[in-house]
């Protein structure tokens, strides 16, 4: 496999350019400084990892970024509990079984509310694309330009968090794999209802980084192609060609891969993660020449590919992220997508506070 080159700077569409909307394919250096651990006293958090924040460098110090990932910039977050892993379809069943909740995926979509996130004068779809669906991969037999993501994203009727490529598709077998098809508001539930939340976005790098600064990986440095596989992606020609090098062609199980300094599994590869903040590609800037601190993202979206629908911040890279294209893996990588999107490679995981 090539190792990572920079990333694309102008892939409209692309695997890790832009996520797709629910209807964008239709039809067709700084040392860590570590905080001290919880307070006496403080309840022990099943599942979760202590990650004891501190003041670090936030984005990239490399040229592989994209544009939004600069200028790198101080951030300071206080100590908080993360999920060793993605909440996992066992974990989401049991909040579906106690609260009855039914995910954005499984409800059928509000026209009048669609036509908000899209340009003006965009046609209403038909009505058997008015159905409950969600987004589903679906490779194509060869190559094909990059820069148009309905080459290889599906709008699939039935698809949801319980049918993740749709009908005919279950969980079986798949207990301890990511839950996906979650919108971002769908996370939101889920973790109100666990009593957490889900990360900001520096909470989410701080974690990723484990106390490495400046390195470009959750594991260190070592690029992703040598050594032992480091995560799930994709290895080979996307979208078309993988590999498998890393014994997944599509989703896996949580904790398949080693964990990362603090104990954290798959912060990078197998599923993109939902973040609390609003996407903006100038936010960076706005911090830079100070230290942030807890930054919570910016009060509005902007994303000048698609300027009328707003977007929630992703991260992590899936296992669809090839280190000759997006390289979205990398620990500084940021990726924006529509709060009533679900996906096939987007999950979640949350965090808890700190007692006081």
């Amino acid at each position: 496999m090539a190792q990572a080159t920079a990333a694309p700077r102008a892939a409209n569409g692309a695997c890790c350019a832009k996520l797709p909307a629910r209807f964008a394919v239709a039809p067709a250096g700084s040392h860590v400084k570590r905080a001290g651990p919880p307070a006496a006293g403080a309840a022990s958090h099943a599942g979760m990892v202590w990650v004891p924040g501190g003041t670090f460098a936030m984005g990239a110090a490399d040229r592989l970024g994209r544009p939004d990932e600069y200028p790198r910039h101080q951030v300071a977050v206080g100590g908080f509990w993360m999920d060793a892993t993605e909440v996992t379809n066992v974990e989401f069943a049991r909040f579906v079984a106690a609260t009855g909740y039914v995910t954005t995926a499984e409800k059928t979509p509000d026209w009048e509310v669609l036509k908000q996130q899209l340009p003006p004068g965009t046609p209403r779809p038909a009505d058997s694309l008015l159905v409950a669906a969600s987004l589903v991969f679906a490779p194509p037999a060869g190559a094909v330009p990059l820069d148009d993501a309905s080459q290889w994203w599906r709008w699939q009727p039935g698809a949801s968090w319980r049918h993740p490529t749709g009908p005919g598709s279950s969980l079986r077998g798949r207990e301890h794999y990511p839950v996906v098809q979650v919108s971002w508001d769908d996370a939101r539930a889920y973790a109100r209802w666990a009593g957490k939340r889900l990360p900001t976005e520096a909470e989410w790098e701080c974690a990723a980084r484990a106390g490495r600064p400046g390195q470009p990986y959750t594991w260190g440095s070592e690029p992703i192609d040598q050594g032992q596989p480091k995560a799930n992606t994709w290895q080979g020609h996307f979208p078309n060609q993988n590999t498998t090098w890393d014994k997944f062609a599509r989703l896996a199980p949580v904790k398949s891969f080693a964990a990362n300094g603090y104990g954290l599994y798959d912060l990078a590869g197998n599923v993109w993660e939902w973040c609390a903040d609003w996407y903006r590609p100038d936010y960076y800037q706005q911090l830079s020449g100070r230290v942030a601190r807890h930054p919570a993202g910016p009060a509005t979206s902007f994303d000048p590919q698609e300027p009328a629908t707003p977007k929630r911040v992703v991260r992590g890279g899936s296992f669809l992220c090839a280190a000759a294209y997006c390289a979205g893996y990398r620990v500084s990588a940021r990726m924006k997508s529509a709060p009533d999107t679900g996906l096939e490679n987007t999950g979640f995981r949350c965090v808890a506070d700190a007692p006081q």
